[in-house]
């Protein structure tokens, strides 16, 4: 089963919520840890544990890790080892793209079985153009895996690259179309997953991307805390939003040890709540 169908059947035994590991100093703080490797191996082991068997994925921020040098990185590969060990999907949000055969080491790194830094899937950016991830994508499909692959993001700059024309398509459109090709093959949901931020407004419409047509996983990262709802996503991805993975972070980690999994489970009752 590939990496696609897989996360859409945890999606709907779980609820559709997948949940940031995000130990950057703030939270650290709030939850009396040090800002040190120490302090993000206790927040990252707590999270796994008290979500992993409630969320249907983890995304692991690369960079709140590699921030702490050679001992945050051994962090990171405790948890992604962990979240194989729990059967939770890890979603390593590492956000690479790159050519030839520097985009092959990158894809080894992270989706070759047995690689220290192996995860379920990883976030790709396609700004070298969409073709340049194949690497990436080939070994994905190879071993069960998967990639997210930035289309539309929700921060106000991405705008001026992804809404850009090339051609009769927008950048996003041409994002879009590549992925649904590659997905086509494997009918209903592919491995190869698209970001689509939860707070771009019109813009799905406005370019005339038929994201129910690409065969995608939609991670959705800035629904909670920076104003993504129900609501918004209904109005993002319209026939989509069945395949909508919400994104959050501060607003279950915010709660603290203890009461992640009952925050996780309120975020998860709005969402199903409001298809």
């Amino acid at each position: 089963m590939n990496l696609g169908a897989r996360l859409a059947r945890a999606m709907g035994e779980r609820g559709p919520l997948c949940v940031g590991i995000d130990p950057h100093p703030g939270l650290l703080g709030s939850w009396n840890l040090p800002d040190s490797a120490a302090g993000v191996r206790e927040f990252s082991r707590t999270v796994v544990g008290e979500l992993g068997g409630t969320v249907a994925a983890l995304k692991p921020q690369s960079a709140f890790f590699e921030r702490h040098g050679a001992a945050g990185i051994a962090v990171l590969e405790e948890v992604l080892q962990e979240c194989r060990r729990t059967g939770v999907i890890s979603i390593l949000d590492v956000k690479r793209g790159d050519i030839g055969s520097t985009m092959t080491a990158y894809a080894e790194a992270y989706l070759r079985p047995g690689a220290p830094l192996e995860a379920d899937a990883i976030t790709l950016s396609p700004y070298l153009g969409a073709g340049a991830l194949a690497p990436a994508i080939d070994l994905a499909i190879a071993g069960g895996k998967g990639v997210f692959v930035l289309a539309l993001t929700s921060n106000p700059e991405g705008a001026e690259v992804q809404h850009a024309t090339t051609g009769a398509t927008s950048v996003a459109g041409a994002v879009c179309a590549h992925a649904a090709a590659v997905n086509a093959r494997f009918g209903g949901v592919g491995p190869v997953g698209l970001v689509v931020g939860a707070t771009v407004g019109d813009a799905v419409a406005r370019l005339g991307l038929d994201l129910a047509a690409t065969g995608a996983v939609l991670l959705a990262p800035g629904v909670g805390a920076q104003g993504g709802s129900a609501a918004t996503l209904r109005e993002v991805f319209g026939d989509a939003r069945e395949r909508v993975l919400a994104s959050v972070s501060r607003s279950v980690l915010a709660a603290g040890p203890g009461g992640l999994a009952t925050a996780a489970r309120r975020e998860i009752s709005g969402l199903v709540s409001h298809p």
